[in-house]
């Protein structure tokens, strides 16, 4: 079992930045291949990064490319996201989620998810 608990969801201005963590319980973390998926409002939660347990291979939704960045800190079982040059559409609710398989990550087949944390971009 893995319990995630993400962090540093806030109201941001269009173009800002922003850091989202995620923090995982026990010890098999680095088990894990990780993903971040967001839900906006009326719309189902889609893919947004993966990162294999190494954390040397990331791959991205297209709609993020270039503008955010999934890395992780085994040592310190967290996972992080960097978001940059946001956007209003960038509004969501953020999920971290941990899966056997980082190859199907862009799929939504996790493992564990955890509750989420809300990013509001304003113009």
């Amino acid at each position: 079992q893995v319990e995630l608990v993400e962090s540093g969801g806030d109201l941001v201005q269009v173009g800002g930045s922003l850091r989202l963590s995620c923090v995982a319980s026990g010890r098999t973390f680095s088990r894990y291949a990780m993903g971040w998926f967001r839900q906006a409002p009326g719309k189902e939660r889609a893919f947004v990064a993966a990162i294999e347990w190494s954390g040397f291979s990331t791959y991205y939704a297209d709609s993020v490319k270039g503008r955010f960045t999934a890395a992780r800190d085994n040592a310190k079982n967290t996972l992080y996201l960097q978001m940059n040059s946001l956007k209003p559409e960038d509004t969501a609710v953020y999920y971290c989620a941990a899966s056997n398989s980082f190859a199907t990550i862009s799929r939504g087949e996790m493992n564990f998810w955890g509750k989420g944390t809300l990013v509001t971009v304003s113009s």
